[in-house]
């Protein structure tokens, strides 16, 4: 059987490296739907290459240049973000890839589930700023979220069959990012380059980024809470530098699990739109003798206090972790600007979680709204910073 597919952010690092499991596979998966934010050269020549149904460009200035190259295609063309939201909803899509990144993939994939579509969750940020009302809405829908992150698709693949025995803590392994073991000192001078140079994976500038300075392992705790429905302490993160090791579940007898592999993407992603089954692959296969020694050592939260703010917003509740995203997605775009330096990043969010408004039980315009007035007070501290 032939699994259509819908792939929200088609340009970006997951949703090229997608196409390429697609390619492979054109037996047993195919595009039907790809969307993307502004790229619109990339989307043109995926849109010739693969035959989707349809394109949907957020950028509506790009719609005319999309139209007129794909004008001798039987290809429908859209524009907008209204569009990408509402093209999740065709008939014909048996899983959408959320790959789009940041706040903007909250309302497609809510969509997607409300239409019954089964989601392939490569945009942790969907359940981090809206976990209460995604994980509800996919009960009553009766819809499966296959994660798609390395680190959640490990846990994922670790309790298949074991869904019946508790849990008694789960570890989010965690490369280090390219600052590991560096001192406050250090930290004052590294410039966005230095950030983007991540030792073992090769991922979108925003993801990169978040992977510096440890938000992004803090999104995943709190993603780790609704995917598994775990409390925070029962979720542990462990700097691993070899990124081998993806993650690992301990049980209740204290027995654990490990998922294990080389760094590739490509495989979390095939994972998820292939479940049950297991597609053959030619990706290179890991080899013990090339890793004679694995290390394992604490994350450093007083360096790193992204990840501590994290843990703070998940035990806070309510629309806490929309406003960690929302002020992380301003002073990452500042930084990337060269308008804030790297260490001004945790103290910037700090203030706007405690300048912004709480809501105990946000429902979706309440969320909305919330990031959107986070997002106008974190501008303010960043210019006030500059």
């Amino acid at each position: 059987m032939i699994k259509n597919i819908a792939i929200l952010g088609s340009t970006g690092s997951i949703g090229t490296q997608a196409l390429e499991v697609i390619e492979h596979h054109p037996e047993r998966l195919q595009v039907e739907i790809l969307t993307a934010n502004n790229n619109s050269e990339l989307l043109i020549q995926q849109a010739l290459k693969f035959k989707p149904n349809a394109v949907v460009i957020a950028n509506e200035s790009k719609y005319s240049e999309l139209s007129e190259a794909l004008k001798n295609e039987p290809i429908k063309v859209f524009a907008g973000n209204k569009a990408i939201s509402q093209i999740v909803e065709t008939e014909n899509i048996d899983i959408v890839l959320a790959a789009m990144v940041g706040f903007a993939g909250l309302v497609p994939t809510y969509n997607a589930i409300k239409a019954g579509k089964d989601i392939a969750l490569a945009n942790k940020e969907t359940l981090v700023v809206a976990g209460h009302l995604i994980t509800n809405l996919s009960r009553e829908k009766e819809v499966s979220i296959f994660p798609v992150d390395s680190e959640h698709s490990a846990i994922f693949q670790c309790l298949v069959g074991e869904y019946m025995n508790p849990i008694e803590k789960i570890y989010l392994t965690c490369s280090g990012g390219p600052f590991r073991g560096k001192t406050p000192e250090e930290l004052q001078n590294v410039t966005f380059k230095d950030a983007l140079n991540h030792p073992n994976w090769n991922m979108g500038n925003k993801i990169t980024i978040d992977s510096a300075t440890l938000i992004n392992k803090g999104f995943e705790v709190i993603e780790a809470h609704w995917l598994f429905g775990l409390p925070a302490e029962k979720i542990d993160v462990i700097v691993h530098p070899q990124s081998i090791i993806h993650s690992i579940v301990q049980f209740a007898d204290g027995s654990m699990k490990a998922q294990m592999g080389l760094p590739d993407m490509k495989l979390p992603i095939q994972y998820a739109l292939s479940f049950p089954e297991r597609f053959p692959t030619t990706f290179p296969r890991f080899n013990f003798i090339d890793y004679p020694s694995l290390d394992f050592e604490p994350p450093n939260t007083k360096i790193f206090r992204n990840l501590a703010l994290s843990y703070k917003a998940l035990e806070t509740g309510g629309n806490m972790p929309c406003i960690l995203n929302a002020a992380n997605e301003v002073v990452v775009n500042a930084f990337l600007k060269g308008e804030i330096k790297f260490p001004d990043m945790p103290g910037l969010i700090e203030e706007a979680m405690g300048k912004s408004e709480f809501i105990e039980n946000p429902g979706m315009e309440e969320t909305i709204d919330s990031d959107i007035k986070t997002r106008r007070i974190t501008e303010l501290l960043v210019k006030d910073k500059k």
